[in-house]
């Protein structure tokens, strides 16, 4: 009977202890809440900015060219058009272009239309109508030249071989990413000697970096050949151009936020 009063006095005691331990940890938890929050969030820091920049010669050369074709059905035009474009790839592989470095980046082909306007002095007039009178083929091919001192000679083969359209060349670099590694870390030093500078002018000093964003990077150049401007129609054949490359821009700038103490 003893031991059965025993029990019945300790469970009066659960609800209590319930919620005791309840309370314990909402404490815990708003506590770790501020803590993350001060941890995360510090009041006190400083922003800065950094720019950095680098240059290179460009080392790739890419252009797109284009052949357009008409005929009475799509199987004509599209044929005339397949000759003039293996026509231009043999010569591009002919200058060593591997197959890697050419594709096709567009092929169209759709109806050409004629309205026929009928003319009469009676009415009422009857109306004319609108006829297919043959099919037009579009086909556009991008070409990446390694071999930069080939460029003038790409171009200058594909326009041979019957391009009707070349367009604008861009001259870029291969490992762009090395580059623009030093052109952060260039970015970076700057912005860290600026926070340098700023907290000895404020008397404090720089704690943890509490963020770190980065805007930038390189900056392709692109020319219009005279042979592009021969295909638009202002020119007859033009020899192989020379193309000078100049040199590309590769930058980044950073912004970085310090916690102060």
């Amino acid at each position: 009977m003893n031991e059965e009063n025993t029990t019945r006095r300790e469970w009066r005691y659960v609800p209590l202890l319930t919620v005791i331990l309840s309370l314990f940890l909402i404490v815990q938890v708003i506590s770790g809440i501020r803590g993350y929050d001060r941890n995360e969030y510090p009041e006190n820091v400083i922003t800065v900015s950094g720019d950095g920049e680098v240059f290179a010669v460009p080392d790739i050369a890419e252009f797109s060219f284009g052949i357009v074709e008409e005929g009475v059905d799509v199987k004509s035009a599209q044929d005339k058009a397949t000759t003039k474009i293996n026509a231009a790839l043999a010569a591009l592989k002919g200058l060593g272009i591997e197959e890697k470095d050419i594709k096709t980046s567009g092929f169209n082909a759709y109806p050409k239309y004629e309205f026929n306007q009928i003319y009469c002095i009676t009415t009422p007039c009857p109306q004319g109508k609108q006829e297919i009178v043959g099919y037009e083929v579009n086909v556009n091919i991008t070409v990446k030249v390694r071999d930069i001192d080939d460029a003038g000679k790409a171009i200058d083969v594909v326009t041979t071989a019957g391009a009707t359209n070349v367009s604008g060349i861009s001259f870029t670099i291969d490992d762009e990413d090395s580059l623009l590694r030093d052109a952060r870390k260039q970015a970076i030093d700057e912005a860290k000697e600026k926070a340098e500078v700023l907290a000895d002018d404020l008397g404090v000093r720089l704690g943890k970096i509490v963020s770190f964003s980065e805007n930038g990077g390189p900056y392709p150049i692109y020319y219009k050949t005279e042979a592009a401007l021969m295909a638009d129609g202002r020119g007859g054949a033009a020899p192989a151009p020379s193309l000078p490359t100049g040199e590309n821009t590769i930058s980044s700038s950073v912004t970085i936020t310090y916690e102060i103490k």
